[in-house]
């Protein structure tokens, strides 16, 4: 083996982007919410492929899942957006009868 180390993936490559994002944007701080929750604390939680960092919130309302009508969710052509959270869609607003 070579004297230099290699470097293994990040186990949580997503997260690890978002905190440092956040840690550009916003400083130090978000260290220090990340470390209050790995200590029990419900500042920081985060899932990615298996995998628990942190603490979750206990408050059930304090919490927002994205659902598949976000998840699937495609602009149309032209669309002003007026169609989310309906059960119309672009192609059938637009559709002179």
């Amino acid at each position: 083996m070579s004297g230099t180390a290699q470097r293994k993936s990040h186990p949580m490559p997503e997260m690890a982007a978002f905190v440092a994002n956040l840690r550009s944007a916003f400083g130090a701080s978000i260290d220090e919410a990340v470390a209050r929750g790995k200590a029990g604390e419900p500042t920081f939680y985060a899932r990615e492929n298996g995998r628990v960092v942190g603490t979750p919130s206990v408050e059930e309302h304090n919490k927002w899942a994205v659902g598949t009508d976000v998840l699937n969710r495609r602009f149309c052509r032209g669309c002003d957006g007026s169609c989310v959270g309906t059960s119309t869609r672009c192609s059938l607003r637009n559709t002179v009868v």
